[in-house]
């Protein structure tokens, strides 16, 4: 059983910075895919992020240059360094594990708010 664990939100003002933690357990295949997706009220649920097990990324448009996505593959854990904060930015940001369409895995979600 596979469990993805995130923490690292919270309230910010506009310009701030918060990082995104997500931690998996059980058992994985090493060659995978890490993904930061995000939902706000209202909308649908849009991809903000994506890497590979060797590293390569890719981001939204709307994230290009203020969000950085990594990860420690001997931690099981992957990081979205968030700068640069806008309003828009505010959602529930879930963390997503795959590497087979038998294997896709979701985090239970956390709260990220852009507010002043």
């Amino acid at each position: 059983q596979v469990q993805l664990v995130e923490s690292g939100g919270g309230l910010v003002q506009p310009g701030g910075s918060l990082r995104l933690s997500c931690a998996a357990s059980g058992s994985i295949f090493s060659n995978n895919v890490m993904r930061w997706h995000r939902q706000a009220p209202g909308k649908e649920r849009e991809l903000v992020a994506t890497i590979s097990s060797g590293s390569t990324t890719s981001y939204a448009d709307s994230v290009k240059g203020r969000f950085t996505i990594s990860r420690d593959n001997a931690k099981n854990t992957v990081y979205l360094q968030m700068n640069n904060l806008k309003p828009e930015d505010t959602a529930v940001y879930y963390c997503n594990l795959v590497w087979d369409r038998r294997n896709n895995y979701w985090g239970q979600g956390t709260q990220v708010t852009v507010s002043s």
